[in-house]
């Protein structure tokens, strides 16, 4: 007869912390403003500098 163990449970790996300049998403906002007067005519969305488009905080 055969005895049967129960499987280890796996540990799951924690999450990357989330940058804290887009949130997450990896990409940020800025308003663009044109003429003398700096009227804004609306918004331009790029890639995050911070986390470089990753959407995680870099662990320096």
């Amino acid at each position: 007869m055969t005895t049967r163990k129960t499987p280890t449970p796996v540990v799951a790996e924690p999450e990357p912390a989330k940058c804290p300049t887009c949130k997450g998403t990896g990409e940020v906002s800025r308003t663009v403003r044109v003429g003398r007067k700096r009227r804004t005519v609306g918004r331009q969305t790029g890639l995050c500098l911070t986390c470089l488009g990753s959407g995680e905080a870099s662990t320096d």
